[in-house]
């Protein structure tokens, strides 16, 4: 199967599916945590907060992360660059902050996301293959894709240029290769962690748990997707940079899930945002 990218101009701006899906992304996750906050009975405005910082924090810290992979500071003011690792790290970052000044509990804030960024890394993911990139390694299956506009091209010259992938014997350089829709892949996966974590919401565990299986889901199906992505990082085995960070992401979410799996309620202060709108 061959698929073009999506993209399409509004007067003089250029609109990509992953800037679509993206904007998508984080709406459907604002709303999955207003949903649990209204479950919880408290105040509905903290998800738009979630959503802001974690737009702002994401940008600057998915930015920042591809800087130091490419040693290109240029990056910074281009519209491409963005590595989902520095995305989370900087919008963690920025939530968390966010929810001291707000007097929330970290716990609190970790397990109304958890849900949320499940989805929203499936959404957006489904933006990678709009635009194309992200792909995976040439495949022979029947639902293998042919991208020749991908990011980069997924030609047999390009893929053993960028990625090292050898050109089999006989094949054209220019010849446009079927490959491995990871994008797609992560998606579906990530839909179902999302699926269980919506459910596993109510769980009798202690608070911040959930958030402990999210970065169990997440570190788990990026250490395995990597495999089969194809990438130029392969450094230790044809181990990734991404494979070293899903291993360390899915350990912390083991301990997190250990240590918290008791039933244990965070309390959430009486000055808190969380309670002070809820009241009004």
């Amino acid at each position: 199967m061959t698929t073009y990218p999506l993209v399409f101009n509004v007067f003089t701006l250029e609109i990509t599916g992953y800037g679509l899906m993206m904007m998508v992304a984080f709406l459907i996750g604002g709303w999955a945590i207003q949903q649990e906050l209204r479950r919880r009975g408290l105040n509905e405005e903290y998800a738009s907060d979630i959503v802001v910082a974690a737009v702002i924090g994401g940008i600057v810290g998915a930015k920042i992360w591809y800087v130091v992979l490419t040693s290109d500071p240029g990056a910074l003011m281009s519209r491409s660059g963005l590595v989902w690792y520095g995305g989370f790290i900087g919008g963690t970052a920025a939530v968390y902050l966010n929810g001291l000044r707000k007097r929330i509990p970290t716990r609190v804030t970790c397990d109304l996301v958890a849900p949320a960024l499940a989805i929203g890394y499936a959404l957006g993911r489904v933006g990678c293959f709009l635009v194309q990139d992200d792909y995976g390694v040439p495949t022979s299956l029947p639902w293998g894709m042919r991208f020749p506009e991908g990011l980069p091209p997924s030609t047999a010259l390009q893929l053993n240029s960028s990625y090292g992938i050898p050109i089999p014997e006989g094949v054209n350089p220019l010849e446009t290769l079927a490959v491995h829709p990871t994008q797609l892949y992560e998606a579906a996966v990530m839909l179902l962690a999302f699926w269980a974590l919506w459910r596993l919401r109510t769980h009798v565990r202690g608070t911040g748990w959930l958030f402990g299986a999210y970065l169990l889901f997440a570190g788990t199906e990026r250490f395995l997707i990597e495999f089969i992505r194809a990438k130029d990082d392969r450094f230790l085995a044809g181990f990734t940079v991404a494979q070293l960070t899903s291993v360390v992401i899915a350990i912390v979410g083991v301990l997190l899930m250990a240590r918290w799996t008791k039933h244990e309620e965070v309390a959430i202060p009486s000055n808190s945002f969380l309670l002070e709108r809820a009241r009004t």
